[in-house]
């Protein structure tokens, strides 16, 4: 009787499709926004040419439309947390601006914690 009542309480669906929906929309927004000149500046300063721009965004967009896929939500979540956790280390290490990683390193963690917690719901 307490079994049931755990496990339906662990598992929200219409939840989980709000979340990642969230996820997906901002990745996929982000990702396409790398495409615009507002970018290319910060991708000067990284070093690696512009290339590393366009990469990054395609890299945002499928990490965005993996998040949407049910069987391979797990991996579109560690393809953006390693993106952002990148991303953070490049702003810190790279460019030299650890103040700048208040988005990237935030959304690290968040995306670490959110795919360890759904990875243990649903396991």
């Amino acid at each position: 009787m307490f079994e049931q009542a755990s496990a339906a309480a662990s598992r929200n669906v219409i939840g989980d499709w709000v979340v990642r929906g969230g996820i997906a929309f901002f990745f996929i927004s982000a990702g396409v926004e790398k495409f615009s000149p507002h970018w290319v500046k910060l991708f000067q300063e990284i070093g690696a040419g512009q290339w590393f721009r366009y990469f990054a965004g395609v890299v945002e967009i499928l990490g965005g439309l993996l998040v949407l896929i049910p069987w391979t939500v797990t991996a579109g979540l560690a393809l953006l947390a390693c993106t952002m956790g990148s991303a953070a280390l490049i702003l810190i290490f790279v460019i030299g601006r650890p103040a700048d990683s208040f988005i990237s390193l935030p959304l690290f963690i968040a995306l670490t914690l959110y795919g360890w917690n759904r990875r243990n719901r649903h396991a």
